[in-house]
This record gives C-alpha cells, sequence and structure tokens, in this order.
C-alpha cells in the first residue's frame, strides 16, 4: 500500500514537472513583442510608410521570435500617451514612436514602464530606458537643392513645410545651401501647411506656388498631393521619405528615401542581447538611412552625375552640407568658415540661413 502510494506520489510529481517544463518552453518560444506609433497612415507614401516598411523588414528578419504591432494615425497630443501606455500594457518590450509631437507622451510613459525600451524619432529627451534616433535628410535635401538649382528655369523653387521645428528648418536651410552655391539667383519660397499628411493642403500649396511662377517643388510632408499636382501642370517635384517616382513619371525628379530597417533590426537585437544603450543616433547617407534611388528623366546627365559625386562625397565624409561660412538672414555669420555645425547644433536650429525668403511661424 506504501510502494503504491510512493509510486502515485512519484508520477503526480513527473506529471507535474513535465507541465511546468511545457509552460516553460513555451514561453521561452514565446515571441518578442515590439510596437510602433505612427502619426500618419501607413498608406502616405511617405514618413509612416517606410517607418512601418522597417517594421515588415524587422519582421522579416527575425521571423517568429518577433511579433509586431502597430497604431496608424495616431495625433500628437494626449492621445498619443493613451496610445503608447496601451502598447505597454500589451507586453511590448520595445515601442518605437515616430514623429516629432510624441516627444513627451513617450517620456512620460516611459517613465511609467522602466522595463520597456522606448525609441523616439527626431526628439531630444532621454532617459535609461529611452533613446532618440533621427535620419540625416538634410544630406538628401541638399542635394535636391543642387538639382532643383539647375532644372528650374523660373528660378522660383517652392518648398511645403509641416511644422516649424528643428528637423523642418535645417531642411529648409540645406535646399537654400545649394541654391546659394549653384544657382545664387533662385528663390526658395517656404508655404507651412501644419499638418505631416493631409493631401488637400498640400496639393493647395503646391497649385498655390505654381500659380506664382514655382516650378520645382519640395516638400516636408508625406503624401505625393503636390508630385500629383506637378505632373498634371507640367512642372517638376521631389519625393519625400519614399521613391515617388510612379506619382508624377515625367514630374520626379528624385527622391530624398529614409530607411528605417538597419536601425530597427539592430535596435531591437540590442534590447534582446541585453546590450540597448540610450543615445541620440543619427543615420544618413554613409549608413544607408539616406538614398536617393534615381534621377528621373528631366535631370540632364551631368548634373545627375555631378549629384551623385555629392552623394559621394556625403558618404566618405570629405563633405558636410552644414559647414561654415553660413550667415542667418541678417547676414550675421553663424557658423564660422570651416567649421560643421554639430549634431547639437543642428538639432536645435530655429532661424533660416540667409537667401530664405519668408519668416519663421511662432
Amino acid at each position: 500500500m506504501r510502494n503504491s502510494g510512493i509510486k502515485a506520489w512519484v508520477a503526480g510529481l513527473a506529471a507535474a514537472l513535465g507541465m511546468l517544463l511545457t509552460a516553460t518552453a513555451v514561453q521561452a518560444e514565446a515571441p518578442f513583442k515590439v510596437g510602433f506609433v505612427y502619426v500618419g497612415p501607413i498608406g502616405d507614401h511617405g514618413w509612416s510608410y517606410q517607418h512601418d516598411q522597417s517594421r515588415l523588414a524587422l519582421e522579416k528578419h527575425f521571423g517568429d521570435k518577433v511579433k509586431t504591432t502597430y497604431v496608424e494615425n495616431v495625433p500628437e497630443g494626449a492621445d498619443a500617451e493613451r496610445v503608447i501606455r496601451n502598447l505597454a500594457k500589451m507586453g511590448n518590450k520595445v515601442i518605437f514612436t515616430t514623429s516629432f509631437g510624441f516627444m513627451n507622451p513617450t517620456a512620460k510613459v516611459a517613465k511609467q514602464f522602466p522595463k520597456v525600451t522606448f525609441l523616439h524619432a527626431t526628439g531630444y529627451k532621454r532617459t535609461k530606458n529611452l533613446g532618440t534616433y533621427v535620419s540625416k535628410t538634410y544630406e538628401g535635401r541638399y542635394v535636391a537643392g543642387y538639382v532643383a538649382a539647375k532644372v528650374t528655369k523660373s528660378n522660383k523653387i517652392g518648398y511645403i513645410a509641416s511644422f516649424p521645428i528643428p528637423e523642418v528648418i535645417r531642411d529648409i536651410n540645406a535646399v537654400q545651401l545649394a541654391l546659394n552655391k549653384y544657382n545664387p539667383e533662385a528663390e526658395l519660397k517656404v508655404v507651412w501647411v501644419n499638418t505631416w499628411f493631409d493631401p488637400g493642403k498640400e496639393a493647395d500649396a503646391a497649385n498655390a506656388m505654381m500659380d506664382q511662377g514655382v516650378d520645382v517643388i519640395l516638400q516636408h510632408t508625406d503624401s505625393p498631393a503636390a508630385m500629383q499636382a506637378a505632373e498634371r501642370r507640367g512642372k517638376y517635384a521631389v519625393g519625400q521619405a519614399s521613391d515617388m517616382s510612379s506619382f508624377g513619371p515625367k514630374a520626379h525628379l528624385m527622391s530624398v528615401v529614409d530607411d528605417w530597417s538597419w536601425f530597427t533590426i539592430h535596435t531591437v537585437q540590442d534590447v534582446m542581447d541585453g546590450q540597448f544603450k540610450s543615445r541620440d543616433f543619427w543615420g544618413g547617407m554613409k549608413e544607408d538611412m539616406i538614398q536617393v534611388p534615381d534621377f528621373g528623366p528631366a535631370v540632364p546627365e551631368a548634373v545627375a552625375a555631378h549629384a551623385k559625386e555629392i552623394i559621394a562625397s556625403i558618404i566618405d565624409g570629405s563633405f558636410n552640407p552644414f559647414t561654415g561660412p553660413i550667415k542667418d538672414q541678417s547676414g550675421k555669420i553663424t557658423v564660422p568658415d570651416g567649421k560643421e555645425m554639430s549634431h547639437e547644433e543642428l538639432a536645435a536650429m530655429n532661424y533660416y540661413i540667409e537667401g530664405v525668403d519668408g519668416t519663421i511661424p511662432k
């Protein structure tokens, strides 16, 4: 009787251990969760679209080891905090918040979830579990400014700007730097639309500028509406964030493409390995995070060739668009001759350089 009782106890213990081992195995095989928050729709063909392409690249790279979740069309404000917090509660170990206006909500939620790693795009607030990252879009904008300087016939260049934050201001300035060097007669006209994604507003801004004689349009907004408007009216445009050539085959001069895949994959791997360290990461042409896939048919071969030379010089470090002397609109030297602006200085840029027409909205 005693032997049978011991056998039953041993059998029960073995079963319990088996269940525990099975549960442990299941837990060990559970996918690593990663969340993404987008300010626009993933179909914007711009900023949010390119971030979502990095999410898909992450899934492809890690396979079943990673499970991703995204929330699109999230307003920059209180609603963003709710969305970010919900992603943390869902068990996401890494959360990418991909727009400047998500900065304060991200910082607040990061403090509440110290075991979750947060990455915020284009911001400046960092803590142990909150890092920041940005692409050097100004490198691509400088190349676009050079191409615009050489292609324009009216010497009027238009720029559709979203919000007056350093990221947008420095890209406008990068275009002007190229115009100053390659076509000082060209004028850069800036229209602020106060949105990241609104095809109607973007198209209206593009048409208004073309009505005023602008024949090349650049943008820091995310829909292809400006490219489409330029195509309809026989003008030229530069794509934003993704390759927008299909939206204006004749109008398309080039696109400044963001590729976040490398950064996203390496960041998640670092967190998995326990190697993550908060920092302010800047990635550009050298890291292949800023790309110019091709030039449109309206770009002369000689212009395209020199544009590629500029790109090569940025990649090998022999040229930095923000190298002095640089003056502000009043003519005051803000960057001395031969000095390169630091990331910290670029991140705080709040003034137009010499040549930009207009003032920065308050």
